[in-house]
């Protein structure tokens, strides 16, 4: 079969429903400035669904630190891969101040997020090499694994017997094949919003000879009394061996670090293929991200409102008998129950009637006959925003419930 004949019959899980859902459901536009009121399809819209969660995408001395980095070095500095020709003080000034905000004692600049724990996996282990993972990691942390040519095994989501029980057969393996062990978790998972059981699982350590991955993403800026991640929240920031966050959640920008021993952020800049053969982060978004980091240490307001907001929409939601889940951080997901159908009308209703904004996530991502709205809380939301979506939520969670969602001709 020709491969554009295969494409046009099987345009995968998410392309099959491109012809209806395309610049409403997948690939909307948001307009306007970024903030927790922006324009959709013409209209203000209170927004759920953006990665922002300090409030620094439109703060006042980042935009000035962003248009100055702009204004002094333009988009195309520097020119080339850091390896070669690269690499600015600037670039190893934010690696120096990531590594000590995080607690370790060096840091890598990536590219991106994602594209960075891909390389990171396939830079750290080799055929010998046994991955031990938790079963809701995120996609790139499981393409990561698709490169792995060795053994893995998966543990039950945030179950420490079963991360057991997969280290002992991890554990067989090695001592046959004279290889490590990786186990991989994130410090918060982005759709239910748990923490990772990283204290749990650095006490495993006691039991079994393994080095511990995490990806925390969405808890990097967040968590903990500094914002330093969900390992300080924890108290086991020396059990964490190494460290991954990105810039594109509390930031609000673009790239990632690793961060770990000397040695072995020192055979990252060597060996991860992804960043040895592309261009350097861009300069302005490395001197935005300088002063990004500035405001998150020096300004523990900012995570504070965030929080603010986060326990005031939790618990709200919680009053009116919403499912929430077993969330202990900021992401707020909604649990409802219903089918595919039911999801797209009651998020049309939300975005038409209620003028709100969120993600929807239906299956695969979740189980069949569950609905998940995924709300991200920001420290420049407010209470009186909380207060509009608890009503319009009670709203829709009484329409579904009546059927009234199952025979809803709305149009997109």
């Amino acid at each position: 079969m020709d491969i554009f004949e295969k494409i046009a019959t099987h345009m995968g899980p998410l392309g099959q429903h491109q012809k209806w859902s395309h610049g409403y459901f997948s690939f909307p536009k948001l307009e306007g400035e970024i903030a927790p009121h922006m324009n959709f399809r013409g209209k203000e819209h209170l927004v759920w669904s953006l990665n922002n969660y300090l409030g620094l995408a439109n703060h006042p001395e980042v935009r000035e630190a962003d248009q100055a980095g702009a204004a002094e070095f333009g988009m195309a500095a520097p020119m080339g891969a850091r390896m070669m020709s690269g690499n600015t003080k600037y670039h190893e000034q934010l690696e120096q101040e990531l590594a000590a905000f995080v607690g370790k004692p060096d840091a890598f600049l990536l590219n991106y997020g994602y594209q960075g724990m891909v390389s990171i996996i396939d830079a750290l282990v080799d055929r010998n090499d046994v991955i031990v993972y938790d079963g809701e990691c995120h996609a790139c942390i499981i393409d990561g694994l698709r490169l792995h040519m060795g053994k893995r095994f998966v543990y039950k989501h945030n179950d420490i017997e079963s991360a057991r029980k997969q280290l002992e057969r991890a554990t067989k393996l090695v001592e046959q094949s004279g290889g490590g062990i990786l186990v991989i978790t994130e410090g918060v998972f982005g759709m239910s919003g748990a923490q990772g059981k990283l204290k749990e699982l650095v006490d495993l350590k006691k039991d079994f000879n393994f080095r511990l991955l995490i990806d925390d993403a969405h808890g990097f800026g967040t968590m903990g009394d500094t914002g330093g991640g969900t390992h300080e929240a924890q108290n086991c920031i020396e059990g964490v061996d190494i460290y991954f966050g990105t810039f594109a959640k509390a930031m609000a920008g673009i790239g990632a670090f690793v961060a770990s021993t000397e040695q072995i952020t020192n055979f990252f800049r060597y060996n991860m293929r992804s960043q040895t053969f592309a261009k350097a982060l861009p300069m302005p978004m490395v001197i935005g991200l300088l002063k990004r980091l500035e405001l998150l240490k020096s300004k523990p307001e900012l995570r504070e409102n965030l929080w603010r907001i986060a326990m005031a929409l939790q618990s709200g939601l919680k009053s009116r008998g919403f499912d929430i889940g077993i969330t202990n951080t900021v992401v707020t997901p909604v649990f409802l129950k219903g089918e595919l159908l039911e999801a797209t009308a009651l998020t049309m209703d939300l975005r038409e009637n209620y003028s709100i904004f969120c993600s929807i996530v239906v299956y695969p991502v979740i189980p069949k006959g569950l609905i998940e709205l995924r709300l991200i809380p920001t420290a420049v939301h407010t209470l009186e925003d909380v207060e509009r979506t608890l009503e319009a939520f009670s709203d829709i969670a009484e329409r579904l419930a009546s059927g009234y969602y199952k025979d809803n001709k709305l149009e997109v």
